[in-house]
């Protein structure tokens, strides 16, 4: 195996790895995200934890986070809960911030 072989290799498991990562981050997110959406609709214990099962069922059946900012609207909109794309998206990204140090983290 020539060096540029063992470079091509490498390249391409730290790409699996990062992929791999960014998918964990993704789904420990949305699971933030239904928690953080649960609350504000006045879910609590199990129900707040299917709810945000239900967010991470959102996000593999209906194209990722749109479908997930779907989903949330739709909810917060039939309970009046008000809250704007804005917030909702700004609370995605905080909590992506969230997950990705829980991961790190090992947590």
């Amino acid at each position: 195996m020539t060096s540029f072989d063992k470079r091509e290799e490498a390249f391409e498991q730290q790409f699996a790895h990062d992929e791999e990562l960014r998918f964990k981050a993704t789904a420990r997110r949305n699971k933030l995200v239904g928690l953080w959406a649960a609350e504000k609709l006045g879910l609590q214990g199990a129900t707040a934890e299917n709810y945000a099962k239900s967010i991470v069922t959102a996000a593999i059946e209906n194209a990722g986070e749109p479908g997930v900012i779907r989903k949330i609207r739709a909810d917060f909109a039939a309970k009046n809960v008000v809250q704007s794309d804005h917030q909702i998206q700004r609370a995605m990204n905080e909590l992506m911030a969230k997950a990705v140090e829980e991961i790190k983290a090992g947590t």
